[in-house]
C-alpha cells in the first residue's frame, strides 16, 4: 500500500475537497444533506474542531477546518464522517469488485484533497473558493442562492455582503 505523505500541523488550518466515488449525475450529498450534517455533528462531538467554511455540492464538498492546538488528526475525523454517512444510507449503490472484496461501500472516493493553509492570504483565498463554488459550477447565479454553505453564516456575522460574488463573470479568487 502506498505511503501518502501528509503535512501534519498541530492546530493547523486545512482546506479539503471530498468527492463521491460516482460523481456523474449524482446528487447524493444534497439529497441527504441532513444525514451529512448529523455525521459531521457526531464527529465533532467525538473530537471537536472549528469549521471555518463549508459548501456541500451535489457530488462533492469543500471545506476549511482549524484543528485544536496539539491536534493534527483530520484523517480520523474524515473517516468518522464518511463512515457515519455511509452507514446511515441503504446499500443500493454499485460497487466495484475491489470494493466488494474490501467490504467497502461505493459512496466515497477513497482519498481526498487537503491543503495546509499557510497564511492569511491563503486562508482568504480558500474560504472565498469554498463559498463561490456553487456559482463556479453553474448551480446558481448568485452565491447567496445556494443553501448548503457557511456563506449564509458568514453573511450574518458581517464577514461578507449578501450580494458578494453575485456575478459569475467576476473573478474573486485569482489563481488557486
Amino acid at each position: 500500500m502506498p505511503n501518502y505523505r501528509r503535512a501534519l500541523q498541530d492546530g493547523g488550518t486545512w482546506f479539503f475537497t471530498v468527492n463521491l466515488w460516482q460523481r456523474r449525475h449524482n446528487d447524493l450529498l444534497v439529497r441527504h444533506v441532513e444525514v451529512l450534517r448529523a455525521a459531521v455533528k457526531r464527529a465533532q462531538g467525538l473530537r471537536p474542531w472549528q469549521v471555518d467554511a463549508w459548501v456541500v455540492l451535489p457530488e462533492h464538498m469543500h471545506c476549511v477546518w482549524t484543528l485544536p492546538p496539539g491536534d493534527s488528526d483530520f484523517a480520523l475525523r474524515w473517516r468518522w464522517i464518511k463512515s457515519h454517512f455511509s452507514q446511515s444510507l441503504p446499500a443500493t449503490e454499485a460497487r466495484s469488485p475491489s470494493r466488494v472484496l474490501r467490504g467497502e461501500r461505493g459512496i466515497w472516493q477513497r482519498r481526498y484533497w487537503e491543503h495546509w493553509i499557510r497564511d492569511d492570504e491563503d486562508y482568504r483565498r480558500h474560504v472565498d473558493y469554498v463559498h463561490v463554488n456553487p456559482l463556479k459550477h453553474g448551480l446558481v447565479s448568485c452565491v447567496a442562492d445556494w443553501p448548503y454553505s457557511t456563506f449564509h453564516r458568514d453573511v450574518r456575522r458581517g464577514l461578507y455582503p449578501k450580494d458578494w460574488a453575485g456575478d459569475a463573470s467576476v473573478n474573486v479568487l485569482g489563481d488557486i
